[in-house]
């Protein structure tokens, strides 16, 4: 079931990628980084069509991926390269004018800047998606999972270096015009780029947040398998002593995912409404149904 839960959010990941990068990106000529901004940058210079050059180009990186990433993560990034390119194809069908030949700009011709942040935007959440479970998006996705994993590098830093470095070449082909006019050109670029690594690290982290409960309740034992089941996570039950009452009381103590509060919250209501629970967030939680090593970012 979770490997189908995975494809499922690949699948949607990759149409929400494509849908951004056909529609804000290529009908403005704006420059995005990684492999997606190389097959950007041979459309725009001879029209070579980006869902074929996407899967070629990502075939070189398979062989990185399988060697240092296993065959599950190639197998969904496979996947979710082949969606993308099926994607780019489909919605290039329907967003092309039919009298100019070239994509449609939804937004208008003067709004350029507007069209970069809402596309790079919503890259990023598909891109970040992804990486959530536990695939990518090939290109430079790979060669960053990869350093990630070897080197506790952030994810998002290692993107935005390679795509730096990427984007910064442009300014050395003179197919792009004249120097001007390729200044103009790579600065998009780097606001793409930005906007891009912002919204993956945002949303890898909002993710990631993790909280702390204390619940005092007297009927621990059904609180405690309620929140096990629906959630996965086991508890730690320690000894209290109230000072008022002078009663021994059991404390119920669990960590979870931040969108896993609203659960925990239900559960503890209708099963011990006068239950006595606080919430606090932790910095990191380490170890099993978390993080898998101890100071890992991403």
């Amino acid at each position: 079931m979770k490997h189908i839960k995975d494809i499922l959010i690949i699948t949607i990941a990759s149409a929400l990628y494509s849908w951004s990068l056909v529609t804000f990106i290529l009908p403005y000529g704006i420059l995005t980084g990684g492999i997606a901004g190389i097959c950007n940058l041979i459309y725009y210079a001879c029209r070579f069509p980006v869902e074929v050059s996407y899967p070629i180009i990502n075939g070189i990186l398979y062989l990185v991926a399988l060697k240092f990433l296993g065959w599950r993560f190639l197998a969904k990034t496979i996947y979710a390269t082949l969606s993308i390119s099926f994607f780019i194809w489909l919605l290039r069908l329907f967003m092309v004018d039919p009298n100019s030949g070239e994509l449609v700009m939804i937004l208008g011709a003067e709004e350029k800047f507007m069209s970069l942040l809402i596309g790079c935007s919503l890259m990023g959440i598909a891109i970040a998606t992804l990486f959530s479970s536990s695939g990518s998006s090939g290109g430079s996705d790979i060669i960053a999972a990869v350093v990630n994993k070897y080197y506790r590098f952030p994810i998002g830093t290692t993107l935005l270096i390679f795509d730096f470095l990427f984007i910064g070449s442009a300014l050395f082909i003179p197919k792009f015009g004249p120097m001007l006019e390729r200044i103009r050109f790579v600065a998009f670029g780097i606001c793409a780029m930005g906007v891009e690594c912002v919204m993956i690290t945002y949303v890898l982290n909002v993710r990631r947040r993790s909280v702390q409960f204390m619940i005092f309740t007297r009927r621990h034992q059904e609180v405690s398998k309620a929140i096990s089941d629906a959630t996965g996570h086991t508890m730690t039950l320690l000894d209290g002593h109230g000072w008022y009452t002078g009663k021994d009381i059991k404390v119920i103590c669990v960590l979870a995912r931040m969108y896993e509060s609203a659960i925990i919250f239900n559960i503890i209501k209708s099963i011990d409404p006068a239950a006595f629970v606080s919430q606090s967030h932790v910095i990191g939680v380490w170890g099993e149904g978390f993080e898998p090593e101890f100071g890992k970012n991403s």
